[in-house]
C-alpha cells in the first residue's frame, strides 16, 4: 500500500485530539542517529504523555496511511530510529513516558512505562533494595521501550539474559490503535501465542510499547570486579570456564578487550585513567556479585592465583574500593566514544558460538588484511559470545578515505561470521543498516514468516516502514 506523507490536515486532526503538550518542534535530535550515517526526515514530532494519546496518534495514521516512526532515547546504532526516505513521518517520541507506575518487591517485578530512562529504573529499583540488571553505556539516556524493542543486551546478559529476559509483560498499541493489555506480573502464562516476544525485538514494526512489567533481582551482597591479562581469547575462555567453575552464577559480567581500545582511550579521552602502564594485548574485566557470607574479592583472588599457575593470566589487579570498580568499568564503557571519534570504516555487532571466536578473531585478522591496512578493535562481552568487530583507517587517515572499501569490508567480516554459525547481529538490531544482511543471511522460512506476520498485523505498512523488512 502506498503510504501518504503528514500534510498539514492531518497535524490539524492530531492537534483537535491531543494538547498542545503533546507537539514538539522538528529538532535535529529527533533526525540525527549517533553515528552520523543518516539523517532523518519528519512531518510531525508528537511526544504524547498516556497511552490513549498514543493510541489516538496510531489510529490517525492508520487511518491515513501515514508513517510512524517510534522514538525512544535515540541511541540506535542501526538507524532504525529515524526514516530518511519515503513519505514524511510521524516521529512518536515516549519521551514524556517516564512514570514508574508500581514496584512489587515481592514478585520481584517493576511496572515502567517506555520512557523511562534505564539509569532512572536502575534507582528506582534500588529504593527496593532490587536490582535490574540490564545495563549499557548509554543507559543515562537509553529508554527502556527502545531497550527492550531492539531487544537489547548489554554486559550482564551472562548471568541474567538480554532484555527479553527480563521482561514479563508489554503494554502496546498495536498498528490499528487498539490498545493490548498484557502487564502481566506472571511468570506462567500459557494462553496462546506469546505477543510480549513477537513485540520485543521487532524494533516498532508491529506496535508501539507504551509500559512494561520489568523482572527484579535481588541486589548481590557482595560484588567484586577485576582485571586480568590474557594470553589470546582462548586463554580468556579458559579463564571465563574456571571462574563459573568457582562462583557458578556468581559471574555478572565477563568482558573482552584488546590493546587497540587503550590505544583509542588515551588519544582521544585522556581523562580517562587507564589501568595499565604499557597496554597488554588482551584483557578481561571480571563481575562477580556473591550471596551474603561470601567474599568476592577473596574468590577473586583465589581465582587469579590459579589462573596465573595455569598460565592463563600474566597479571591482574582487584578493584579495592568503588571508587576503583567505578574506574575498571570506565574503561569499558567508554571505548565506544573513543571508537566514534577515531571513526571506524566498519562497525560489526556480531555474535558467534564461544568455542569459535578464538578462531573467528584468527581468521579475521586474515581477512581484513587482505583488503588493506587497517586497524581492528575488537572488544565485547565473551561470556555470551558477542564481540564488536570494528575495523578502522591507519593513522593520519579517516573514514572517508575509505569510503569506497566500507561494503567490501562488512561483507567479508559477515561473510566470516556466517560460516562459522554465527549472527550478523547480536544485539543492536536490524534497523535500516542491516535490512540486506538480514536478507542475504536469513534463513528463508523465517523470512517469510516474519514478512507474513508484519502483513497480517500492519496491513498498512504505518509501523516504521524500511526497517527490518525492506518497505514494499
Amino acid at each position: 500500500m502506498t503510504l501518504n506523507s503528514v500534510t498539514p490536515a492531518f497535524v490539524d486532526r492530531l492537534r483537535a485530539e491531543l494538547p498542545a503538550g503533546a507537539f514538539r518542534d522538528i529538532a535535529p535530535a529527533y533526525l540525527e542517529e549517533p553515528r552520523g550515517r543518516w539523517q532523518g526526515r519528519a512531518g510531525v514530532v508528537v511526544a504524547p504523555d498516556c497511552t490513549e494519546d498514543v493510541a489516538r496518534v496510531v489510529r490517525a495514521a492508520s487511518e491515513a496511511a501515514v508513517p510512524i516512526v517510534p522514538y525512544g532515547g535515540g541511541t540506535g546504532l542501526v538507524g532504525g530510529q529515524l526514516s530518511p526516505e519515503g513519505a514524511l513521518p510521524v516521529i512518536l517520541s515516549l519521551e514524556r513516558m517516564r512514570a514508574v507506575r508500581g514496584i512489587y518487591p515481592e514478585d520481584n517485578v517493576m511496572v515502567v512505562e517506555a520512557g523511562a530512562i534505564l539509569q532512572d529504573i536502575h534507582e528506582a529499583a534500588a529504593t527496593a533494595d532490587r536490582l535490574f540488571p540490564l545495563s549499557i553505556a548509554a543507559k543515562g539516556s537509553a529508554r527502556i521501550g527502545g531497550n527492550l524493542a531492539t531487544n537489547a543486551g548489554g554486559v550482564n546478559v551472562l548471568r541474567y539474559g538480554n532484555a527479553r529476559d527480563l521482561c514479563l509483560g508489554l503494554e502496546a498499541v498495536l498498528p490499528d490503535g487498539q490498545v493490548w493489555h498484557g502487564l502481566r506480573r506472571l511468570r506462567k502464562d500459557n494462553t496462546g501465542y506469546d505477543l510480549r516476544n513477537l513485540l520485543i525485538g521487532s524494533e516498532g514494526t508491529l506496535g508501539v510499547i507504551t509500559a512494561a512489567a520489568l523482572k527484579l533481582y535481588p541486589r548481590p551482597c557482595g560484588e567484586g570486579t577485576a582485571l586480568m591479562v590474557v594470553r589470546d581469547a582462548r586463554a580468556a575462555l579458559d579463564l571465563l570456564a574456571m571462574a563459573r567453575g568457582h562462583m557458578g552464577e556468581g559471574v555478572s559480567a565477563f568482558e573482552l578487550m584488546h590493546r587497540q581500545g587503550l590505544e583509542f582511550l588515551a588519544q582521544e579521552l585522556p581523562d580517562i585513567r587507564l589501568p595499565f602502564d604499557a597496554p597488554p594485548e588482551w584483557f578481561v574485566l571480571i563481575e562477580v556479585g556473591l550471596a551474603r557470607g561470601l567474599d568476592p574479592a577473596g574468590a577473586l583472588e583465589t581465582l587469579f592465583g590459579e589462573a596465573m599457575e595455569a598460565g592463563l593470566v600474566s597479571d591482574g589487579m582487584i578493584a579495592q574500593s568503588e571508587a576503583q570498580r567505578h574506574a575498571f568499568w570506565e574503561v569499558r564503557e567508554q571505548i565506544p566514544e573513543a571508537n566514534r571519534r577515531v571513526g571506524s570504516i566498519s562497525s560489526h555487532d556480531i555474535s558467534l558460538p564461544m568455542g569459535a571466536i578464538p578462531g573467528f578473531i584468527e581468521k579475521g585478522r586474515g581477512v581484513i588484511a587482505a583488503l588493506g591496512a587497517f586497524r581492528i578493535n575488537c572488544f565485547g562481552h565473551l561470556g555470551d559470545g558477542n564481540l564488536h568487530y570494528n575495523v578502522f583507517p591507519t593513522p593520519g587517515k579517516n573514514r572517508a578515505d575509505h569510503h569506497g572499501e566500507r561494503d567490501l569490508i562488512k561483507r567479508a567480516v559477515h561473510d566470516l561470521v556466517h560460516e562459522m554459525g554465527g549472527s550478523v547481529s547480536a544485539e543492536h538490531g536490524i534497523g535500516r543498516l542491516k535490512v540486506d544482511d538480514l536478507e542475504r543471511y536469513g534463513d528463508p522460512a523465517k523470512l517469510m514468516a516474519m514478512r507474513a506476520i508484519k502483513a497480517a498485523l500492519d496491513p498498512k505498512g504505518i509501523m516504521n516502514p524500511g526497517a527490518v523488512l525492506r518497505a514494499v
